[in-house]
């Protein structure tokens, strides 16, 4: 049985003051992008969306309400196969 390929996260997370920038890096098209918080704070709920290659998502999460938060992103790539990354904020 053989292992599947390791698989890069196509995305760079630029923090800036609350705000939360999450830039799809790779050359393919991602699909179905959501971010949502989990843990103390609060995050506006955003539709999936479709990143493009040097485009991507901002998001606000007030800091003073993340002692135990964790950002997770999830996206579906051109197979159809949903990936998800879990990061703290």
């Amino acid at each position: 049985m053989s292992r599947p390929a390791a698989y890069r996260v196509p995305f760079r997370l630029e923090r800036r003051n609350g705000a939360y920038r999450l830039i799809n890096v790779s050359a393919e098209v991602v699909h179905g992008v959501t971010l949502t918080l989990h843990g103390s704070g609060v995050m506006a709920a955003s539709p999936p969306r479709l990143v493009r290659p040097g485009y991507g998502i901002e998001v606000d999460v007030p800091r003073s309400r993340l002692a135990d938060a964790v950002l997770v992103v999830r996206w579906v790539r051109q197979t159809g196969v949903e990936y998800v990354w879990r990061l703290p904020v």
